[in-house]
């Protein structure tokens, strides 16, 4: 299994020469199974170069899941060229997140007067799957989902494959329970000896923003030991984080680690940071 990521960053996209190093794409992550499938996990404004990458190599057939239905996870979707040729094939999985169906959560971006292209006109071929909770296969990639506890709901995912294991939790808040979220120890069991949890680390201690649906890096690393995972990825990294902002929160990250005399490596994720599993 491989990782991929496309966008790190929460909320909105941002450019300059300090966010260099992490880049300024919102969330999209690509995953590739043993036999090559294509998995895309959400589509933030980096699913744009994804989409050109994936076109340059040929490819025409995705599995694409949503962890939610907040505008930094979609806002690429139009951008995504590949859902202009009508010999692409998509296989869309999410749960109706704020009484949304799959197709109503992406349709609303392209919806007039926002965009000029309505949803309808785009040319590929797309396949609806809800996942609320659900277990199911995807060829040797085995996929479990889990709610978040985020404003407005979303789903987390377990991704298994020949007895490695990736979890990605975004937008998630460990120290608040919203509506449909679950404990923290609940996901403690959910992340239990992963390979790779991708976690939100949005704030720190001092700018920690209560009941906004993201953790801190405190929590982040917390549930990473006590899940007894082998490696941490900070991730969903707040607008205003420059790059030497995210390097503070992993050396401090890395010192919590340290002073527990924990087997865990951590790090921050970035943009074309690649993980093999």
């Amino acid at each position: 299994m491989i990782i991929r990521c496309w966008g790190a960053r929460g909320s909105i996209p941002v450019s300059g020469s300090e966010y260099l190093k992490y880049g300024g794409d919102t969330t999209c992550l690509e995953i590739r199974t043993k036999n090559d499938d294509i998995i895309i996990v959400d589509a933030g404004s980096g699913i744009r170069r994804l989409g050109n990458a994936l076109l340059a190599e040929g490819r025409r057939a995705y599995s694409m899941f949503f962890t939610h239905a907040h505008w930094d996870h979609l806002r690429g979707f139009p951008f995504f060229k590949p859902v202009y040729f009508k010999d692409t094939r998509i296989s869309m999985y999410g749960c109706p997140f704020a009484k949304l169906s799959v197709k109503d959560l992406i349709a609303q971006v392209m919806m007039a007067p926002h965009f000029p292209i309505n949803y309808d006109d785009i040319h590929c071929d797309i396949s609806y799957h809800d996942t609320c909770g659900t277990r199911f296969t995807i060829n040797t990639m085995t996929v479990n989902s889990f709610p978040l506890s985020h404003p407005n709901q979303g789903m987390g995912y377990r991704f298994e494959e020949d007895g490695k294991s990736f979890v990605f939790l975004t937008d998630n808040e460990l120290s608040h329970v919203h509506p449909g979220g679950m404990g923290f120890e609940d996901y403690v069991r959910f992340a239990a000896n992963a390979d790779l949890l991708i976690h939100d680390a949005e704030f720190r201690e001092d700018d920690y923003k209560q009941t906004w649906g993201h953790s801190t890096y405190n929590d982040a690393v917390r549930l990473a030991i006590e899940a007894r995972v082998r490696t941490l990825g900070l991730f969903h990294h707040n607008q205003e984080r420059d790059d030497a902002g995210v390097d503070d929160i992993v050396a401090r990250s890395r010192n919590l680690i340290r002073d527990r005399q924990a087997p865990l490596k951590c790090c921050a994720v970035r943009t074309d940071m690649e993980f093999t599993l």
